[in-house]
């Protein structure tokens, strides 16, 4: 399962930092990270809870960079 989540993002660095973060959340298959669009975009490993695994990824980030934010 694919989804798109709106982020808040300071620069790309940052956000760099938060795909390596959601990249490395147990649950996610692969994830992607625009600073252009402001998009976060998760595919789940299969038999995961989306909303279960984004708050992991949620925390996984902010430990990288405290001041982002992923509206989910």
């Amino acid at each position: 399962m694919k989804k798109v989540y709106k982020i808040d993002v300071d620069c790309a660095n940052c956000a760099n930092k938060m795909e390596t973060a959601a990249k490395k959340t147990p649950g996610v298959k692969d994830a992607s990270v625009s600073f252009m669009t402001l998009k976060m975009h998760v595919e789940f490993e299969d038999g995961q809870d989306p909303a279960t695994v984004m708050q992991a990824v949620r925390k996984n980030c902010k430990k990288v960079e405290d001041d982002c934010e992923i509206y989910l």
